[in-house]
């Protein structure tokens, strides 16, 4: 029976596969995120910042974080669990521009992974430590990106290219939007 409720849930989601790299050129309609404004040297404070209102809204295990207020949306431990998996797969994305010359990230789909993984089902509490984890690692390599290191290119598989500061931009506004989801959804 479970299985098929996660089956019948997967499919209410609409697989995400806008190319958000607009972010980096305008104001995010949605949740105000304007990229723009964002200092490089501000960067890990945010992931820092992000992390902990992540943890607030997970860390209690109240059973309403696994509530979808719409069928078509997330409930916010399944954006929790998909905010730490983000915060993972930068670290490697990151290392991976830092390390070597205009790479090509491998791939990832991020709604086969939250069905394989079944966010829904994972415990909120554990969740939000993770998620703390995981960015307070991610955020301690945008501590140590200096210089020219800013400019290191990296790209995509459907070519959309980055700079490790155009990438870090990009990369804050994902679970900064993922808050809004969660608090604009209705109660």
């Amino acid at each position: 029976m479970l299985l098929d409720q996660n089956l019948a849930m997967a499919t209410d989601i609409v697989p995400d596969d806008k190319d958000w790299t607009w972010v980096l050129e305008r104001t995010c309609v949605e949740c105000g995120f304007d990229a723009r404004s964002i200092e490089t040297a501000d960067i890990a404070a945010m992931i820092r910042a992000n992390a902990e209102q992540w943890r607030l809204l997970l860390g209690g295990g109240d059973a309403s974080v696994r509530v979808r207020a719409r069928p078509d949306r997330w409930s916010t431990l399944e954006y929790g669990a998909h905010v730490r998996d983000v915060y993972r797969l930068y670290e490697r994305r990151l290392r991976l521009m830092l390390d070597t010359d205009d790479p090509m990230y491998p791939n990832w789909d991020q709604d086969e992974t939250a069905i394989a993984e079944r966010y829904d089902e994972q415990d909120p509490v554990a969740v939000a430590g993770e998620l703390v984890d995981a960015a307070t690692i991610l955020a301690a390599s945008f501590d140590d990106v200096s210089g020219d290191d800013w400019r290191r290119p990296g790209r995509r598989s459907d070519g959309a290219r980055f700079t490790v500061e155009s990438f870090a931009r990009y990369l804050v506004h994902d679970p900064v939007h993922h808050l809004w989801d969660v608090r604009s959804a209705p109660a």
